[in-house]
């Protein structure tokens, strides 16, 4: 059942490369979302305590949708449901994470090889980084202020893996 759903994700997820130039030219060819169509597909960031995948589609009708969850000790502990859209010249970076409320950040900086948004206003995190390191290779960098006021944060190396076997079931 698991790997009939994740096909079915696979599958909506549009992620051979074709899928992608597609998915992508649909863009408003002004779109913040056009340097990040590399984004689409899936990605797993493991140790051994715990892993994260993280699904994007590609960028169509100036939005790109994404999930992720993180499993640990064969349970989740985590999920998150995210949006990026295109907001004129800004890219709004909208998360849920795990049944909390919605919380959008905006754009600081959006180039070919990733993107930082900020919400200053948020508790934690109020700094998110996607830089593409690789070809199948991205760091997400999220941060934010610490008990004694220094920044604290973590990061979350993920590498590019086929949807159909991105099951993060460790």
């Amino acid at each position: 059942m698991q790997r009939l759903a994740l096909a079915l994700v696979a599958l909506g997820l549009g992620v051979s490369v074709g899928g992608v130039a597609r998915a992508a030219a649909a863009a408003p060819a002004s779109s913040p979302l056009d340097k990040l169509a590399w984004l689409g597909g899936c990605w797993e960031s493991a140790t051994d305590r715990r892993v994260t995948v993280e699904m994007w589609l590609p960028p169509a009708g100036g939005l790109m949708v994404g999930a992720s969850r993180t499993v640990a000790g064969g349970e989740a502990r985590s999920f998150e449901h995210l949006r990026l859209r295109a907001d004129g010249d800004t890219l709004v970076y909208t998360a849920i994470p795990s049944d909390q409320q919605e919380t959008d950040f905006r754009s600081t900086a959006v180039h070919e090889h990733g993107f930082t948004v900020e919400n200053l206003a948020h508790d934690f995190p109020q700094r998110i980084v996607y830089t593409r390191t690789g070809a199948d290779t991205v760091n997400a960098r999220v941060e934010g202020p610490g008990r004694d006021g220094a920044t604290r944060g973590f990061d979350l190396a993920y590498r590019r893996v086929a949807c159909e076997v991105a099951t993060g079931g460790r």
